[in-house]
């Protein structure tokens, strides 16, 4: 089996929403057979877990609290971590990739950029941006919303979509601006879904950007 890469994970500790922690998740991939994870929890104004009263500093080390939990365990047995966030805007949701913890201390402003102004710093930060299930629908989803102008690629096969007519209108959006794709499993929990990347494509994805780790 070629070895897989997990492209879209919450852990409990970043993500309201998620179950288990950093540690837990990377454990659990690993015996399921991964290579390695990127950890991307909910954003400052996405469904995320560490309060958002706290002071900036506070914030940003609970919301990375679950990645280093992880990296500390991969560390431990043989298995990569990198650093990620899924950032929302009222259900439209990007994956970023290729920034870290040092980087949102010195930028507090994105917390009330709006879209264009935090994709901007995150390629001024030399960062990139996919759309996350873009044309996913649930009831926190008011309306699509596409930015093809400020993306670097689409999350084209997204495991939690309960349609597959979601990840075919997200795979014909991709080759329509020729954008590179992604898969995920958009994964909450240790009940491994099995999406992900193969490990040539990774390292392509790694071409793209410098990821944490």
């Amino acid at each position: 089996m070629q070895y897989k890469y997990e492209t879209h994970l919450h852990t409990s500790q970043g993500s309201q929403c998620g179950h288990n922690t950093g540690r837990e998740m990377a454990i659990a991939h690993k015996k399921a057979g991964y290579a390695g994870i990127i950890v991307t929890d909910h954003f400052y104004y996405g469904n995320t877990a560490p309060n958002r009263e706290l002071p900036w500093n506070e914030w940003v080390n609970e919301f990375c609290s679950g990645y280093r939990d992880a990296k500390a365990a991969g560390d431990e047995i043989g298995f990569d971590v990198f650093f990620g966030w899924e950032s929302g805007y009222n259900g439209t949701e990007f994956l970023i990739y290729g920034l870290d913890e040092n980087w949102l201390l010195n930028h507090p402003e994105i917390r009330d950029a709006s879209v264009e102004e935090q994709l901007k710093l995150v390629h001024e930060g030399g960062g990139i941006v996919i759309h996350a299930h873009p044309f996913r629908e649930e009831s926190y989803i008011s309306e699509i919303r596409l930015f093809p102008e400020f993306v670097d690629g689409v999350e084209a096969y997204n495991a939690r979509n309960k349609s597959p007519l979601m990840n075919d209108k997200a795979e014909e959006y991709a080759a329509k601006y020729n954008f590179p794709v992604t898969s995920g499993s958009d994964v909450h929990s240790v009940d491994v879904i099995g999406s992900g990347v193969s490990s040539l494509y990774f390292r392509l994805l790694l071409a793209m950007v410098n990821l944490p780790a």
